[in-house]
């Protein structure tokens, strides 16, 4: 689905900020792509996307090199930025204008989706909040049913109850043909719907795996105390002692804390 072999990419007068990269992700599955600030993360989306070329190396998505953008490449992918902008028209006139570019597109999903997120089609797109705009983007993208949706910090603006529809909203919207990929810095609102993890630092993976191999390995608590015989690899101090991620048990599975997790790979304990 994506397939990324020795790919170089700097900005002018930057050092390289990605030498030598590669990755690969299938179908079927969410994606979390994490990484500090400035680790690469929105480079190697737009790179992903076709926006911006590598100096050297191959990127394929779909069977297609991105920046070629190939009209079968870009209507069968669909990225939500960070920051977008819309022009002065109806959710309705911009649905009639824009989903005919994807030929996948569902329509009837799309108006179940607006149910959940509470949109009217009648709605002027630049009237609505920065949450109401959002959750119409994440709308359209879903129902375009691209094998590849790119969302970059998705969350952004979403009060608690939308992200919670937006969780339920994504993973009863993707099938097994589909490949998504989430990069954002708030871990906690994919912890439960992501399937592999990919780290990034410094345009280099430091750290990828498949979530059932995370549990499998490592196990997540909260205690009051622990001593060294705990073999804990890492910890933090919260209100009720300490969340830990330790060596699973093999008897046992806990779920995921990803962000505990992130910060155990950039604390290099992991």
């Amino acid at each position: 689905m994506i397939q990324i072999k020795n790919l170089s990419f700097y900005y002018k007068k930057k050092s390289p900020l990605f030498n030598d990269f590669s990755l690969q992700l299938e179908s079927g599955c969410i994606v979390g792509l994490l990484g500090k600030n400035g680790a690469g993360k929105s480079t190697l989306l737009n790179l992903i996307t076709g926006l911006i070329q590598p100096q050297s190396g191959e990127i394929n998505v779909n069977g297609f090199t991105p920046f070629s953008r190939n009209p079968n490449f870009l209507s069968d992918i669909y990225m939500v930025p960070e920051e977008f902008s819309f022009p002065h028209v109806s959710i309705a006139t911009y649905v009639k204008a824009f989903s005919p570019l994807y030929p996948a597109f569902d329509h009837k999903k799309l108006q179940g989706i607006f149910e959940e997120f509470e949109l009217l089609p009648a709605s002027n797109l630049n009237k609505l909040s920065h949450g109401q705009r959002k959750k119409f983007l994440i709308a359209f993208a879903l129902s375009t049913n691209c094998k590849v949706l790119v969302l970059d910090e998705p969350t952004n603006g979403l009060d608690i109850p939308s992200k919670s529809q937006f969780r339920k909203i994504l993973v009863s919207s993707v099938t097994d043909e589909q490949m998504v990929l989430i990069s954002t810095h708030q871990v906690k609102d994919i912890d439960t719907i992501i399937d592999k993890v990919v780290v990034i630092d410094n345009g280099v993976i430091i750290y990828q795996e498949n979530t059932n191999e995370i549990t499998r390995k490592l196990y997540f608590d909260t205690v009051s105390s622990f001593t060294d015989s705990d073999q804990v690899l890492y910890s933090e101090r919260c209100p009720f002692g300490y969340r830990v991620v330790k060596h699973a048990n093999g008897e046992t599975e806990s779920n995921i804390d990803i962000e505990l997790l992130f910060n155990a790979i950039i604390h290099k304990t992991i």
